[in-house]
């Protein structure tokens, strides 16, 4: 991945491409080859001569954690399952292989999971 003035160089030279194009031909392409735009957004500012900061902040200044948010939301896929996700298993302690009961509330549709041993 270019940065600095290499990175203002090759993007001039791209100009009449697609941004798509200008960040791949930059080095802005992730192992599965996807784009990545904000690494080359973040690149393309900072080689300007502009400081966008010293991190990521939350609320409070404390540093804002990496990667998806956890939304307390999901939806049934169309092959019926309903998918937690490790991020909610995470932050309830639960470890691999521990097993649980399902219990349903048809009327309010809900669902509980209530721990076996």
């Amino acid at each position: 991945m270019l940065e600095g003035k290499a990175l203002l160089e090759k993007a001039k030279l791209l100009n009449k491409k697609s941004e798509d194009e200008i960040a791949k031909g930059c080095g802005y392409v992730g192992p599965s080859g996807r784009i990545l735009r904000k690494s080359f957004y973040k690149a393309l500012i900072e080689a300007k001569g502009y400081k966008i900061g010293n991190g990521r902040q939350g609320k409070n200044g404390y540093r804002a954690p990496r990667g998806r948010q956890t939304e307390f939301k999901t939806k049934v896929h169309g092959n019926g399952n309903l998918l937690i996700g490790h991020a909610y298993t995470k932050k309830l302690g639960l470890e691999p292989g521990r097993e649980f009961k399902i219990d349903l509330k048809k009327e309010s549709k809900t669902i509980y999971l209530i721990p076996l041993n």
